[in-house]
C-alpha cells in the first residue's frame, strides 16, 4: 500500500481546469438566481400595485446599491443563460472533446463578461 497519498485535500491549492471553474460556476450561479427570486418578484409586485408603489420604485433605483443589486442579479443570470446554452450546444454533439470543453469553457466567460459590461452600460 502507497503510504504517499494525501490525507487531506487543501482545495486551496488544487489547480482547477476551467471546465471545472466553468461548471462549478454554472451551479453557483443557478442557486444565486433561486436567491435572487424575492427580489425580482418583489420588485414586480411594488411595480405592478399602483402608480405610488411604482414611482417609489422608481424612486429607489435610483441608487446606486439599488443599481449594483440589479447589475448583481444580471450579471448572475447573463452567466447561468451563456453556460447554459453551452451545456445545450454540448448535448447536440458539438464541443465533447477536451479541448472543445475548454474552448467552450472559455469562451462561455469572455461572452459573459461581455453581455455583464453591457448590463452594467445599461443600468447604470
Amino acid at each position: 500500500m502507497n503510504d504517499k497519498r494525501p490525507v487531506n485535500l487543501d482545495l486551496t491549492t488544487i489547480k482547477f481546469p476551467v471546465t471545472a471553474i466553468a461548471s462549478i460556476t454554472h451551479r453557483i450561479t443557478g442557486v444565486a438566481i433561486f436567491v435572487a427570486i424575492p427580489v425580482l418578484l418583489w420588485m414586480l409586485d411594488r411595480s405592478l400595485a399602483s402608480p405610488e408603489s411604482f414611482a417609489d420604485l422608481k424612486q429607489l433605483m435610483t441608487s446606486p446599491l439599488a443599481k449594483l443589486v440589479v447589475w448583481a442579479i444580471l450579471a448572475v443570470i447573463l452567466y447561468h443563460l451563456v453556460a447554459g446554452i453551452r451545456h445545450l450546444i454540448m448535448d447536440m454533439g458539438m464541443g465533447e472533446t477536451l479541448e472543445g470543453g475548454r474552448r467552450g469553457a472559455f469562451a462561455t466567460f469572455v461572452v459573459t463578461a461581455v453581455l455583464i459590461l453591457l448590463a452594467g452600460a445599461w443600468v447604470w
